[in-house]
């Protein structure tokens, strides 16, 4: 593995932040010596596209809130991530718009009531589009990792869709469980 290679866990963004805590990935950026940040290049509501619908359990078109972000890393993007949220649950709310939210969205729900029990991710290897390799700054044969991620509450109600898009060569996806 090469240094350049970043290790991740999904734990720290499915767990709300205490008060004042910065969000999740600033702070892991932060604790390993970098500065994370993200741009927010749009947040409203749009019809789900099928596979977001299919996440969410929602029919396909359905107004849903959309959160599209740049991740980056010392300035330099290192991950797209679109986050869906039911318009039930997010319209109307800092969710649908394009400003920060203090400690992270995750954050912001379990102050609405909707905390996470449990989690669902897939990931595949796929080349990247032409704009995802155009804002990712990636050569024309790196491939990308999808992560597709849906978050359930204790109902076992999907309350957040995040679809990710990251360089292959730059990330370990790291997974562990607690078992009984």
């Amino acid at each position: 593995m090469s240094e350049s290679t970043w290790v991740s866990t999904s734990m720290p963004y499915l767990t709300p932040r205490q008060e004042g805590q910065p969000d999740a990935w600033g702070a892991e950026a932060e604790a390993r010596g970098g500065k994370g940040s993200q741009r927010i290049v749009q947040a409203g509501e749009v019809p789900a596209p099928n596979d977001v619908a299919t996440l969410l359990g929602l029919p396909a078109g359905e107004a849903v809130v959309v959160r599209r972000r740049i991740i980056e890393l010392d300035g330099q993007p290192c991950e797209l991530t679109d986050t869906y949220y039911p318009a039930s649950i997010a319209g109307g709310t800092r969710l649908a718009a394009k400003g920060k939210i203090p400690g992270g969205a995750v954050t912001f729900l379990a102050g609405l009531g909707y905390t996470s029990a449990r989690v669902r991710e897939d990931v595949t290897a796929r080349m990247p589009s032409p704009e995802e390799r155009d804002v990712l700054r990636l050569p024309p044969d790196e491939p990308v990792l999808k992560l597709s991620r849906v978050t359930l509450d204790g109902s076992d109600q999907p309350i957040q869709v995040d679809m990710m898009v990251m360089p292959a060569h730059r990330q370990q996806l790291r997974y562990e469980m607690r078992i009984g």
